[in-house]
């Protein structure tokens, strides 16, 4: 018996310095050879430190960095991109702006910024159409699919093998065999309930399809950060759709569990196709190996719109690059506000440098207004998200709960005069972690469409004041506490 459990012994003690030893690997790791916020430097530490055992487990599925390479880079793009670039910023500068151009005069600054730190090519002459009804954009994007003449490109993060994507799979797999060039980026953590047999009988009805970080061995997903969070569409040169609608019933209304779904996606005709239509055209050069940056098809010339006269620069950003280039654009328009700035996202987990610019405004006397949803669909990022909701409550802003079904619309609009929407959320994962892409528009008839839409979805909305905040349950103070701890890691 003695011996037993010597032995027993042993093995634990094995067992505890084999968790010391990795713990200390990873947190040299996580402090030496990482560059990281400090907060998510702490956090990591605290996990590791607490949980020895599933700490380093987390970290090697979530808290492993991503090297900062140049993963869409084709040779050769960059080159034309610049020439293109430095002839605007050259035009801007000496103030040589079309007619319709004329109210990008008070905003020279944040298009140049956004031309400098993302590469954003400034498209003048565009109709924009915004959609929050999931039916209505679905609508459209099919009747787009069906006057297809020469590709469609599409791109989303999730997609559901679902009545939704079987009726647009139905109109792709027509359109293939009229002979239109059809592909199909997605996700490989938000399809991974797809099984790939199916993406093979699209393949088969001659539709082309990549995943973006395929799972190890086609089951099991060790990237849970990096995903291409991205919704792009892109159809011939007569329209290009960008948003944050997935591909699902859920999306069009019919998941019990979200009710009414909420979001906004906008449909761009004009030159700005050609910015989205790039941002497809480098991921899938990235996951499917198809260079088709030399393809004439691909840059058909758009008509230019005839109705809203929209400028827009189309901006990205993601884990291959050192900045993060949505961040940086809202933290700009933040501090250019002068009256009011209007802010709707399901999950706000804001660095530093965002929160605090909002709470300069809001002590500056700008009107802000944050809205997000009643109900989580991750209720870990909701409680933090509420957290740091209550910072701007104090400092006095309107911060609104939408009440009608779940609020998933990610975007930002200012004075009325300028909004920024797409797919990026305002937390760390897609300022950091995640592949993104959003429009600036400046365009003042569509700003304060724009806010018109934000005050209508006030009719759902229920303030959370200071009193209502401060009433809050101890039960949910020490939620929002713990996730707040946390939130570095999401």
């Amino acid at each position: 018996m003695g011996i037993l459990e010597g032995t027993v012994w042993q093995i634990v003690q094995m067992v505890l310095g084999s968790l010391f030893f990795w713990n200390m690997l990873f947190a040299i790791a996580i402090i030496f050879f990482q560059r990281r916020d400090p907060k998510s430097v702490w956090a990591w530490l605290l996990l590791l430190f607490f949980l020895p055992g599933l700490g380093f487990v987390f970290y090697l599925f979530l808290g492993i960095d991503l090297h900062k390479r140049h993963m869409f880079k084709v040779k050769g793009l960059e080159e034309d991109l610049h020439e293109v670039i430095r002839y605007q910023e050259f035009q801007l500068k000496n103030r040589k702006l079309g007619d319709s151009q004329e109210e990008l005069a008070d905003y020279m600054d944040l298009v140049m910024f956004n031309m400098k730190a993302a590469d954003a090519i400034l498209f003048g002459e565009n109709d924009i159409d915004i959609f929050t009804d999931g039916k209505e954009k679905f609508d459209a994007l099919v009747a787009d699919l069906e006057a297809a003449e020469h590709f469609i490109n599409i791109q989303y993060y999730i997609i559901r093998n679902d009545m939704l994507f079987e009726r647009i799979a139905e109109v792709l797999r027509r359109k293939a065999a009229q002979g239109v060039e059809v592909r199909v980026l997605f996700d490989g953590m938000g399809c991974r309930k797809v099984h790939h047999s199916y993406w093979r009988k699209l393949e088969q009805a001659g539709i082309r399809t990549a995943e973006f970080f395929p799972a190890f061995l086609r089951r099991f997903q060790l990237r849970i950060h990096y995903r291409n969070h991205r919704k792009i569409g892109g159809i011939d040169p007569r329209g290009a759709y960008v948003g944050g609608f997935n591909i699902g019933k859920e999306y069009i209304g019919l998941e019990e569990r979200f009710g009414y779904w909420r979001d906004t996606h906008l449909r761009i005709q004009g030159s700005g196709i050609l910015g989205l239509q790039m941002r497809f055209l480098l991921d899938w050069n990235y996951a499917a190996g198809e260079n088709l940056m030399q393809r004439e098809l691909m840059f058909l010339e758009p008509p230019d719109g005839r109705r809203d006269h929209c400028d827009l620069q189309v901006i990205s950003s993601g884990p291959d690059n050192a900045l993060e280039q949505i961040r940086d654009n809202y933290v700009r328009l933040i501090t250019r506000a002068r009256k009011r700035i209007c802010i709707q996202t399901p999950y706000f987990i804001p660095d530093e440098s965002l929160l605090n610019a909002l709470l300069i405004a809001v002590r500056s006397g700008i009107e802000v207004n944050l809205m997000i949803p009643c109900k989580p669909d991750h209720p870990f990022v909701y409680w933090a998200t509420y957290s740091y909701m209550g910072d701007l409550v104090e400092a006095g802003a309107g911060c609104y709960i939408y009440n009608n079904g779940f609020l998933h619309s990610k975007g930002i609009v200012v004075d009325g005069e300028v909004f920024c929407y797409g797919t990026a959320n305002m937390d760390i994962r897609s300022f950091a972690l995640n592949f993104e892409v959003n429009a600036v528009v400046y365009n003042r008839e569509k700003a304060r469409e724009m806010e018109e839409i934000f005050r209508k979805d006030l009719e759902h909305c229920t303030q959370v004041t200071k009193d209502s905040y401060g009433a809050r349950r101890l039960k949910i103070r020490l939620k929002e506490q713990m996730c707040r701890l946390l939130s570095p890691l999401l």
